[in-house]
């Protein structure tokens, strides 16, 4: 119940920041969904379909973002969503549920450390804060923080991009978490004004002794409408245990 309340008044205070930055045009928000699937090293399949909504608002040199998702997992207990594995999150069994409702709501605040000339450079820094709100059986029930810093490189129409980060995980009952260093790197190409793509290679350590290292490549295309609409569509490769064997989605933001 606590959660559904939580959901209700960031949801609130999204459609306000909205109101409030709409004669500004810095108020973004995006809604879309994520499909993956995979075995997490385990015997069975486990997929997980994510529906967020997420409200950004930028102003100078800072950019804050709030996402609020609906998570539907569909196998074993112990993976929560976004492939975590933890030992007997949900269940001592290996027993296949479908679980639904919720997820955790994120926050994170972006500060722009350095912009070159005409933006073809820059670095940020990102504080992330995931709350453990989720709906039983879809998250840890605990908090998870990380820091990470993004820099990018434009050469004419190609632009590459990096990041490294560092989370502290919460531990769960009864499971122990590892804090872990991650990273991207990748690159961008425009096709025209309105359309570009590329792809993006993470790597995570493993998240817990149950768990599994991150090794997963996604492919996207960012198209941007007549009506200032962006939709973004892209496809997803794992190459771990740790990440989900395939996986799809579609984003569609709007700016106010």
């Amino acid at each position: 119940m606590k959660n559904r309340l939580l959901a209700i008044f960031v949801m609130g205070l999204l459609g306000d920041a909205a109101a409030y930055a709409a004669d500004d045009g810095n108020f973004y928000m995006a809604t879309g969904f994520d499909y993956s699937a995979g075995k997490y090293g385990l015997a069975s399949t486990t997929t997980i379909l994510s529906i967020p909504v997420v409200g950004r608002y930028e102003t100078n040199l800072w950019a804050f973002k709030l996402t609020v998702p609906y998570i539907r997992i569909s196998g074993v207990g112990d993976v929560v969503s976004g492939g975590k594995r933890f030992k007997a999150v949900a269940s001592t069994t290996a027993v296949s549920t479908t679980r639904s409702g919720l997820g955790d709501v994120v926050a994170s605040a972006t500060y722009n450390l350095y912009s070159g000339s005409e933006s073809d450079s820059g670095a940020d820094l990102t504080g992330r804060v995931k709350f453990g709100t989720a709906d039983t059986g879809l998250g840890t029930g605990r908090n998870d923080y990380a820091a990470q810093v993004d820099v990018y490189r434009g050469f004419d129409r190609f632009t590459a991009m990096g990041a490294l980060g560092y989370e502290v995980l919460g531990s769960p009952d009864g499971a122990d978490a590892n804090n872990v260093v991650y990273g991207t790197l990748g690159g961008a190409y425009r096709f025209t004004g309105q359309t570009s793509g590329g792809a993006e290679m993470r790597l995570a350590q493993k998240p817990s002794t149950a768990g599994a290292e991150q090794r997963e490549l996604t492919v996207y295309v960012n198209h941007m409408t007549d009506d200032d609409l962006n939709v973004r569509g892209y496809v997803l490769k794992g190459f771990a245990d740790g990440s989900p064997d395939s996986g799809f989605g579609v984003m569609v933001s709007s700016g106010f």
